[in-house]
């Protein structure tokens, strides 16, 4: 990997204890709801987005969610973690996104409509969700790396001029050697995440789980660059029939999510 690069990644600073706990609350098969309801209450950041993200129509709850209690509840254990962790990198790290040509609201928009489709999608095999909702959020936090690193090499703007006739991925590999998903597996490792929040994220370009297929189908149906566009969710939708996923329940949730 591009030294420079790396040396970005080994400089992030450590997510908050709050993430520590919640991972080590998640992954004990003794701990409890009440467990975790504490550590979030312990966390008015956490509790604030938490709240706000159950009230949101992309999660197609019918009812005001209140309190912490209740979000946990609807949502499960395994898909607050991804919420925490989403909520704890966007508070850690320096959103500078020029290189793409996008803001950071736009960036967590799209991250945000990725997990809604997710949680939508697996909601009856809510333990694939220990997984699969904590990634959807962070597909592309490599794209925030490699804009970092390009602003400070002063190629931001080359590599924004040529991504309208170039493939995304090729590009990021033409500047910087590697690809936003082999930056985001290597953020992981830094953040010392489990094995198994890793592997699918390393294997997005080259899917060969179910897993690393859902993450594929998500980034397609939910392009960084062109969130909108209906082409890229046919497109979504045919790679989900052709890796053998729930294609009934992906579009139940791409509904739920499009309102």
């Amino acid at each position: 990997m591009e030294s420079n690069i790396l040396a970005q990644i080994k400089n992030l600073p450590p997510l908050p204890k709050s993430v520590i706990e919640v991972q080590k609350i998640t992954s004990d098969p003794n701990s409890s709801i009440k467990d975790l309801v504490k550590v979030i209450k312990d966390d008015p950041m956490i509790t604030a987005n938490l709240l706000k993200a159950a009230n949101s129509p992309l999660y197609g709850f019918t009812r005001q969610i209140k309190t912490v209690d209740q979000a946990v509840s609807l949502f499960g254990m395994n898909t607050v973690k991804g919420f925490v962790i989403s909520f704890a990198i966007r508070n850690t790290l320096k959103f500078d996104l020029s290189a793409y040509g996008i803001t950071e609201n736009q960036f967590h928009d799209v991250a945000n409509k990725r997990n809604a489709i997710a949680i939508n999608w697996y909601k009856r095999q809510k333990s694939k969700l220990d997984v699969i909702a904590t990634d959807s959020f962070l597909i592309d936090i490599g794209a925030v790396i490699i804009s970092l690193y390009l602003v400070g090499k002063g190629k931001a703007e080359e590599f924004k001029s040529k991504l309208t006739s170039q493939n995304r991925y090729e590009l990021e590999k033409e500047f910087t050697g590697f690809t936003t998903s082999q930056i985001t597996a290597a953020v992981f490792k830094h953040w010392h995440f489990a094995e198994d929040l890793i592997t699918p994220v390393e294997n997005i370009d080259n899917p060969n789980d179910e897993y690393s297929k859902v993450l594929n189908v998500l980034r397609t149906l939910i392009d960084l660059l062109e969130p909108e566009n209906e082409e890229n969710i046919q497109k979504g939708l045919k790679k989900a029939e052709e890796f053998g996923l729930d294609i009934n329940s992906l579009q139940e949730a791409i509904e739920i999510v499009k309102g």
